[in-house]
């Protein structure tokens, strides 16, 4: 155990309850700390995209004395307008429209350059804070993260307090912000994948990925309600929550098992897979010759049989401050304590085995990867040109979803600004289900690349059916709305957690889990690319109309299909390799059973 590492909420803990936790109460705590933190990363940045209507404020035809009228779905009522609803908080002191520099000609123009700014930095800065993330305590660099992230939000918002009207205030504040929150995705993809083996990797991180939606739907939630009051007000509430989720990670947030004198899954998935691979060639190499062991029993359990036997059999000891009796240099290169065993078996076993076997903390490679490296692990180079275009459609959503509905109509009239971005959350509700499911099939079928491909492809259709069928009524809107959220998220969520989990402890890595925080930011950094590209060229090509915005869309949708090609052929070729040896197992069993030949 590294005591210099255990949180310090951790110790009080102890102190109180006079014991330590389990594995299983530290991998739950763990997934919730991490979720937490990076809805509250999320939910810091969307104060700008809510403030925007009141910053520069617009009232076409209908003008600021528009009476909207109510349309009713069910018992909710929906404030609407021929034209355009009026909105009028409280916009600052010295100005009755707007607050300068963004309400004049140019507003619009320095809104989006204010966009461009935050996503730019973010884009560069997740690069090297994934490369510092490997190298750093990630509890550290995370908790400076999230509290720099905090201060410089509540600085954006005090400007309404000042009465600062520079732009070159805001826009620096914003690359300052941009290159601070670049420091959340890595680190918490990376604590996450220390204490989560492969075992249902993809569901996992599919359910926790709803951190993003969490998050951007609490940040608009808060940021609206908050309007009434002054705008600065929505920067200042969201900064003070993500500096309290700063405090939360640096009192409770254990990085990963060895802190706390736990074995690490990662290294007995990775005997695991060495075995089985060793055990896989020996298996062909019998097949061919007849001499396999294929009655019934022993097909199921082939493998489990071939590495139980290197089950430590030491008589079981507990664990005193998650120390082992056994010291590790004294177990057997390769062998496996019952500990490591269970992890690679079913979750519900995995209390019992650590309380009731030895089982010394983790000894991965310490060594952090270098960047240059990272990029030949086989997968990433797809998955990150992948990623720049699934997350070039997923951000022009995000930015410019609300703004769209906005200024659409539905059932021939129009919402209000207000309704408009509370109903652009229902394009979040649609990725959480989007990143499960999606998660789900990656694991039922062990295919990461076909289920993204088969999401990315799923966007197309529903991108021009949101496009051409959203505004017949407000039910289509919001169903076209949801599945495209989604076909859009689901993909998403998948390559940025599970995928990026499982590049980042390739086997070819040889149990060095120092790549995981680097492997998350390349391909989370490349992304960011197409994130700021996205919102940026929907600025330009909205002017013309919006069929040339979802034409992009749908052709970026495309190309990240066709990019995945490659490992999805893979993929094929494995599962088809693997049906081909089962066959053959099932053939031989019944030769066996007819002829009643005993091995």
């Amino acid at each position: 155990m590294n005591g210099s590492k255990v949180p310090p909420g951790i110790y009080c803990i102890r102190a109180i309850s006079g014991r330590d936790f389990g594995l299983r109460e530290y991998r739950v705590s763990v997934l919730v700390i991490t979720f937490i933190a990076y809805a509250c990363y999320h939910a810091s940045r969307k104060p700008l995209s809510i403030v925007k209507s009141v910053l520069d404020p617009e009232y076409p035809s209908g003008g600021r004395d528009s009476n909207p009228a109510d349309f009713t779905l069910g018992n909710i009522s929906w404030a609407i307008s021929p034209a355009s609803s009026p909105q009028a908080p409280i916009l600052g002191r010295d100005s009755e429209v707007g607050w300068g520099p963004f309400n004049g000609k140019f507003g619009k123009a320095r809104l989006g350059d204010l966009d461009l700014a935050f996503l730019a930095s973010y884009s560069i800065g997740i690069i090297f804070a994934g490369h510092l993330g490997d190298r750093l305590d990630l509890r550290m660099f995370l908790t400076f993260g999230m509290v720099g992230s905090g201060i410089f939000v509540c600085l954006f918002g005090m400007g309404y307090w000042w009465d600062v009207h520079l732009f070159s205030y805001y826009f620096i504040l914003q690359i300052i912000t941009g290159l601070l929150s670049s420091t959340g995705w890595p680190a918490v993809v990376a604590v996450v994948a220390h204490w989560h083996g492969k075992y249902r990797r993809g569901l996992i991180m599919g359910i926790w990925s709803a951190h993003t939606s969490t998050g951007n739907i609490v940040g608009s939630l808060i940021a609206a309600s908050a309007l009434h009051h002054g705008w600065g007000w929505s920067f200042v509430l969201l900064g003070i929550f993500i500096i309290l989720g700063g405090i939360l990670v640096f009192s409770f947030l254990v990085v990963e098992p060895g802190d706390v004198g736990l074995p690490s899954p990662y290294e007995a998935y990775s005997k695991l897979e060495q075995k089985s691979e060793e055990i896989r060639e020996e298996k062909e190499n019998l097949l061919d010759t007849g001499k396999i062991d294929v009655s019934s029993k022993l097909t199921e359990m082939h493998i489990e049989l071939s590495i139980r036997p290197k089950v430590s059999e030491t008589p079981s000891t507990a664990i005193v401050n998650g120390n082992s009796s056994q010291p590790q240099e004294e177990r057997a290169k390769g062998s496996f304590t019952r500990t490591e065993y269970s992890l690679v078996l079913e979750d519900q076993q995995i209390g019992d085995a650590i309380e009731n076997c030895p089982c010394p903390s983790s000894t991965m490679g310490d060594t952090a990867i270098g960047f240059v490296d990272a990029w030949k692990i086989p997968g990433v180079i797809e998955y990150a040109l992948c990623l720049f275009f699934v997350k070039l459609v997923a951000y022009t959503f995000l930015f410019w979803l609300p703004f769209y509905i906005r200024h659409t109509k539905i059932a021939g009239m129009y919402l209000s600004d207000k309704m408009a971005g509370n109903l652009s959350t229902i394009f979040d509700v649609g990725g959480v289900l989007g990143g499960i499911i999606a998660g789900h099939l990656s694991d039922k079928y062990n295919a990461r690349a076909t289920s993204a491909s088969f999401f990315v492809y799923c966007s197309i259709p529903a991108l021009c059916a949101f496009r051409a069928y959203g505004g017949v009524s407000l039910i289509h809107m919001i169903a076209l709305m949801t599945l495209a959220g989604v076909c859009v998220n689901g993909p998403y969520a998948l390559i940025t957690t599970a995928v990026s989990a499982d590049l980042g402890t390739h086997i070819s890595l040889k149990e060095n889990a120092k790549a995981l925080a680097t492997v998350t930011a390349i391909i989370d950094g490349i992304g960011s690319v197409g994130a700021a590209v996205g919102p940026f060229l929907t600025g330009y090509v909205s002017v013309g109309s919006w069929n040339g915005v979802f034409v992009m869309l749908a052709f970026s949708s495309l190309i990240a299909g066709i990019l995945l090609t490659k490992l999805i052929v893979a993929e094929v070729r494995d599962m088809l390799s693997s049906q081909r040896t089962l066959a053959m197992v099932e053939l031989r069993q019944k030769e066996i059973a007819g002829t009643g030949e005993i091995l």
